[in-house]
């Protein structure tokens, strides 16, 4: 897909949220200062790649000196790993709530696609830095990246392997299927962009009923209608 194939409906800034709210998903961050920086460096990161963003840079988007960046991290590198540390760590919480909150294979695979889409849409600037950024990582940083990732796969393994259990998936190739839908949903943040017909939802919604067809199930359950969770 290009850069305008399926813009989506909303304005994303890496401090809050597309619809105006918080993203609580750099709440753990502190001080203030630090957390600044980081909102920056994902600004940065997503205009102009890691390799051609300076500390500078980072820091005049910070309104601060580049001298203070170092108080809170020793380098560049430092700063992208805790931003894909803390993405990652979000992409396998969302994946977790959503395949424990409601019951049956089926419903469990269309929530986790929807939650999942939906956070590769509504924040696309950061996902983008989080998915695509990760060979600028340190080799100690990169492993402990991937192990995140891995767990975001097991995931999605697991409730593939259930729905082929109950006879409600055809799939031959369980671990080539997670990684198929992990790449669909994440190339979301690639191409998404605000001020078009579709909202984050509605695209969660479709890629919902396309994985499901991927698999083999019916069309997916309405969203908040399937069977409360698995307890």
């Amino acid at each position: 897909m290009t850069g305008d194939a399926e813009p989506g409906a909303v304005d994303e800034s890496p401090g809050g949220a597309a619809d105006g709210g918080p993203d609580d998903s750099w709440a753990e961050v502190s001080p203030e200062a630090a957390r600044r920086l980081l909102l920056a460096a994902v600004e940065a990161f997503a205009e102009r790649g890691f390799h051609a963003t300076t500390t500078r840079d980072i820091a005049s988007r910070a309104g601060m000196s580049p001298a203070a960046l170092y108080i809170h991290y020793r380098t560049k590198e430092e700063l992208l790993y805790q931003i894909s540390r803390v993405g990652h760590e979000r992409s396998v919480r969302i994946l977790t709530e959503a395949d424990d909150s409601v019951a049956g294979a089926p419903g469990r695979l269309a929530a986790a696609v929807r939650a999942f889409v939906r956070w590769h849409a509504e924040r696309h600037t950061t996902a983008r830095v989080v998915q695509y950024e990760l060979g600028a990582l340190a080799e100690d940083h990169y492993a402990e990246i991937v192990a995140l990732r891995r767990r975001s796969e097991e995931i999605l393994r697991g409730i593939l392997a259930d729905g082929v259990a109950t006879g409600e998936f055809t799939v031959e190739d369980i671990r080539g299927t997670a990684l198929a839908v992990l790449s669909l949903c994440v190339d979301v943040a690639r191409w998404f962009r605000s001020g078009g017909p579709r909202t984050p939802e509605e695209i969660g919604e479709l890629y919902a009923g396309l994985v499901l067809r991927m698999v083999g199930s019916p069309a997916a359950p309405e969203s908040g209608t399937a069977a409360g969770g698995r307890g």
